[in-house]
């Protein structure tokens, strides 16, 4: 496997293909190994993986000290080859709820400061609000990242979950490097106005959830139980006939991955690979045996037959369910 490159947009920096996303290393998916998260963290740097993601929010705080301590713990020339995204606004609570989004511009200085703290670097390479803050225009929120930047604690500006209109003001504000938001196999609604706005304007997308949350990644089964802090045992996607609808849609995908001699999750990380070279996918790897076959995505080639067998087997639109709960669903500007 040789790691290959892509740049973020026009105005970002150059990362590895593909990033590692780091939430589920503190939050979301029930219980993660601390050191076996640490271990995949030097093993995806080890690889040549640059990118990490991370939000200040992932278990309050728990997922930028994690990574802060890989950094220290990893090799001088393997720290300083990663670049942090990170992403910051949601609120919590101290049961673990949702309190909405803050994106004034001196909420958006205090982010940052811990942030910085918690990693233990001098800037974040790439920060934006994980929502947008309905209460606060997104030239004000970007405006106060350039500020950042100005000063050196930032180095990119990023944008998350939004849709085409608010792309198109905080470019008109700043320079926007990329766009992160959920594109996958079976999450293709950016394909409609979102992705032709950020590619009119020069802007890269860094694509998470391509393996649908593990729900296409060829090892979820329907009969596995869930804990209860698994954000999955809330998604439509997991519950009754949705399941079984998505996972037979995963078969059919298994199918063509068997002819090739690759596995589910590296043909459907393949995919989004094919999509373009400015779609940076983000793999959500916990433990090094996910990490290894997820690399192995680099080697897969999909020719124009293969395209077409995957866009017949799992065709846009045959996700049964939305990709989060009613409540979350109508926060999402990029739904609307």
């Amino acid at each position: 496997m040789t790691m290959q490159t892509r740049t973020l947009g026009t105005t970002g920096p150059q990362v590895s293909a593909l990033g590692l996303g780091c939430m589920g290393m503190s939050a979301l998916y029930g219980e993660a190994d601390r050191a076996e998260s640490i271990a995949t963290i030097h093993a995806a740097l080890e690889a040549g993986v640059t990118l990490l993601d991370t939000g200040d929010f992932y278990g309050m705080g728990h997922n930028e000290l994690l990574i802060g301590e890989a950094l220290r713990a990893a090799p001088a020339a393997r720290r300083e080859q990663a670049l942090l995204s990170v992403k910051f606004g949601a609120l919590r609570d101290p049961d673990g709820g949702w309190s909405g989004y803050d994106g004034r511009p001196a909420a958006v200085k205090n982010f940052a400061a811990y942030s910085l703290q918690r990693l233990g670097v001098d800037h974040i390479d790439v920060y934006r609000i994980a929502r947008l803050d309905p209460d606060v225009p997104i030239e004000e929120t970007v405006g106060a990242i350039a500020e950042l930047v100005e000063k050196g604690y930032v180095r990119h500006i990023g944008l998350s979950e939004v849709g085409a209109e608010t792309i198109r003001r905080a470019a008109a504000t700043a320079p926007i490097s990329d766009l992160q938001i959920e594109y996958s196999l079976i999450s293709r609604g950016i394909e409609t106005e979102i992705l032709p706005t950020t590619r009119e304007l020069g802007i890269a997308v860094t694509a998470y959830g391509v393996l649908s949350r593990g729900l296409i990644s060829g090892h979820f089964t329907a009969d596995r139980q869930l804990a209860a802090n698994d954000f999955r045992a809330l998604s439509p996607r997991f519950q009754g006939e949705n399941l079984q609808h998505n996972l037979n849609l995963v078969e059919a995908l298994r199918k063509i991955a068997e002819q090739k001699g690759v596995s589910v999750a590296q043909i459907a990380i393949a995919w989004v690979l094919s999509r373009g070279d400015d779609m940076v996918p983000l793999v959500g790897a916990r433990r090094r045996d996910r990490l290894t076959e997820a690399l192995g995505a680099l080697d897969v080639t999909l020719d124009e037959a293969d395209l077409r067998a995957i866009e017949e087997a799992v065709p846009a639109d045959a996700a049964a369910g939305d990709r989060y709960p009613t409540q979350q669903m109508s926060h999402l500007d990029s739904e609307r």
